[in-house]
């Protein structure tokens, strides 16, 4: 088996066997930073390097967030080149069974990795005028900062939301692989064959309907693995998370129909099962979140229990917290928060997004920028919209940093 090993910084050497009727063999060496953005030196084998974990994330801007996909799916791809055992043995945080999956399907790990892309962006889309934005100390190499680790926020209402969000995410980007055959285990859903009806009649399955059961049948096998191998009250709440948000995926699987007939007459239709687009798992998450119910371990360690009795029990389909958040006000690296400060508010309004509530009663600094916009648009015949450039002067409110004894306490 190739030799993971490494002599120079920052290049990532493997051993290579000599092809058939070449007898020079040689090494196959990438530079470590070009797999993953977030790769680093191990302390304790300072010519390795560790490759981040499934849950790491992103930068808060959404540019550095698309360029950390576009590495990601570059890691990703290495592994077939590499070798999947000499990747996936280096991937720090696996446990053995999701080693073993990554081993066995490099196909699948390429579109996991891919599929990072849309629950990170939904993520920062569905907290984007809140304190806490998706996003993490650019120093920190976690996902979410803290969020998803054992720290201060561990078991918080955004750890609940992230594991929801990122496990819907790998089903949904696992699925949407299937279906475009990218997979070599599967393909379109077998089941989705033959006559069948509706309320405006029958059909004709055809098409290519989406294999969301495959999707969630791997995502619960890999994701859930590492939490099966601990029982405490952190792995019960992410399973618990980890499960609404795959079913979460299936609950907005619609049916699309292509009509047959004479000038669309729709005599005859071929339908499929399609996911709807991701958006739509990420309201309904958010909504969830927002109804998250606090919830204490069983004696016996094998459930939950509501915190406040006053409340209703907790179904499957409810995202489940145990500690309460921190205000993310300041910066805090043992919470991942960034803090608010520099954060853009809104002087009017007086939701989240206000500047009251965003910058935590420090107040906010008023900037006037120029900014240009299209004016005076006229439809020329035909067929284009012409328009003007015009300057206007913008007021942004941004919030005030903490004093610097405020902001010590904290760090």
């Amino acid at each position: 088996m190739p030799k993971l090993r490494c002599q120079f910084e920052d290049l990532l050497c493997v051993s290579a066997a000599p092809a058939a009727g070449d007898a020079s063999g040689g090494l196959f060496v990438v530079r470590a930073s070009s797999l993953h953005p977030l790769a680093q030196p191990r302390k304790t084998r300072p010519h390795s390097y560790t490759l981040p974990d499934l849950h790491q994330l992103t930068r808060q801007s959404p540019a550095a967030t698309e360029m950390h996909t576009m590495r990601s799916r570059v890691y990703f791809g290495y592994i077939g080149a590499l070798g999947a055992r000499v990747i996936c043995d280096n991937i720090p945080g696996l446990v053995n069974k999701q080693r073993h999956l990554c081993q066995r399907h490099p196909d699948i790990m390429q579109a996991i990795g891919e599929g990072t892309k849309e629950w990170i962006r939904e993520c920062q889309h569905q907290f984007r005028h809140h304190r806490w934005n998706c996003s993490t100390l650019d120093r920190d190499h976690t996902v979410f900062g803290r969020v998803l680790l054992r720290s201060k926020s561990m078991g918080s209402r955004e750890a609940a939301f992230v594991y929801a969000i990122s496990s819907a995410g790998v089903v949904y980007a696992l699925t949407r692989a299937c279906s475009q055959g990218e997979l070599k285990t599967c393909n379109c859903d077998p089941h989705k064959r033959g006559r069948d009806s509706d309320d405006r009649g029958d059909f004709d399955w055809g098409g290519c309907s989406d294999n969301i059961n495959y999707g969630i049948k791997f995502a619960k096998a890999f994701i859930d693995a590492k939490e099966r191998t601990v029982r405490d009250a952190r792995a019960l709440m992410n399973l618990h998370n980890n499960r609404c948000g795959r079913t979460a995926v299936k609950r907005f699987m619609k049916l699309e129909c292509k009509c047959h007939g004479v000038s669309g007459s729709c005599t005859l239709r071929t339908c499929w099962m399609a996911m709807s687009d991701f958006r739509k798992t990420g309201d309904y998450l958010r909504r969830k979140y927002n109804g998250a119910i606090e919830v204490t371990m069983n004696q016996d360690g094998t459930g939950f229990a509501v915190a406040n009795k006053a409340f209703r029990k907790a179904t499957k389909n409810d995202l489940v917290y145990f500690e309460n958040s921190p205000d993310y006000c300041l910066q805090d690296k043992t919470a991942g928060s960034l803090g608010t400060a520099g954060r853009v508010c809104n002087k009017t309004s007086r939701g989240t997004d206000g500047c009251e509530v965003m910058c935590c009663g420090r107040g906010y600094d008023t900037t006037r920028v120029k900014q240009i916009t299209k004016c005076e648009c006229k439809f020329k015949w035909c067929c284009a919209v012409e328009c003007k450039d015009c300057e206007e002067a913008v007021d942004i409110h941004t919030c005030k940093a903490p004093k610097r004894a405020e902001w010590l306490e904290q760090t």
